[in-house]
């Protein structure tokens, strides 16, 4: 990739990522064994096997790029995504059974909710405008087009310390923290807060997040609540 100059300092951080990451196959590892066999160490092994290359390529900042690691990026955040869409189908199921086990199944749903978010951030994160390497280190007018519209996009004509922070003013790009508050927000609110996607897979995926939120949080921990009163 050729860097252009004024942006060659502006990689992000390789370190929150890889923490959220890990976060979330712990997580998925330790969901109740009644939900999940030998398919959570298949995942996490995965996980494990994919993010090794990643942090040697790139061990603290986002600056170097192939496209294998691209590619590996990308498929190591399905992973997490599609793993846990699959949770979801196993713990509904579990619920339909009629299961008398709350505490475990609200123990379940918590950690389905969580590995979603992370899932989805880590997502959005990868494919947003090329990717966090891509974002930082590449000319502006050399960027993929945008899947998602943060407010700092558009503040350029707010009052003076709002436009300070826009990206017009400071060349600002989104980092792996703001995609993670996004996909929080969609998560709970089941709807765009502050964030607007522009693309259709955006919508699509914004969507498949806020349709399992909206399973989990509504049905599965409601039906929990029941079975623990």
């Amino acid at each position: 990739m050729d860097r252009h100059p004024s942006r060659t300092a502006r990689s992000e951080h390789r370190w929150p990522a890889v923490a959220a990451l890990v976060f979330a196959l712990l997580i998925y590892a330790l969901i109740p064994n009644d939900l999940l066999q030998v398919q959570r160490f298949v995942v996490v092994g995965i996980g494990i096997v994919l993010l090794i290359p990643l942090i040697v390529i790139n061990p603290h900042h986002l600056d170097n790029e192939t496209p294998w690691s691209r590619t590996v990026s990308v498929v190591l955040a399905c992973v997490v995504v599609l793993s846990n869409q699959v949770t979801l189908v196993f713990l509904i199921f579990l619920l339909v059974g009629g299961t008398d086990e709350g505490p475990k199944l609200l123990q379940s749903a918590l950690q389905v909710w969580v590995t979603n978010v992370i899932g989805f951030a880590l997502l959005y994160w990868e494919i947003d405008r090329g990717g966090p390497v891509m974002r930082t280190m590449a000319a502006r007018k050399d960027l993929p087009v945008a899947d998602f519209r943060f407010p700092q996009d558009e503040d350029h004509d707010a009052v003076d310390e709002v436009a300070r922070r826009s990206s017009r003013a400071i060349d600002w790009t989104p980092a792996f923290v703001d995609y993670l508050y996004f996909s929080m927000s969609n998560s709970m609110a089941f709807s765009p807060t502050d964030t607007m996607p522009l693309s259709p897979r955006a919508k699509m995926l914004m969507g498949l997040e806020a349709f399992g939120g909206f399973i989990i949080l509504a049905l599965v921990i409601a039906r929990a609540v029941s079975l623990i009163g």
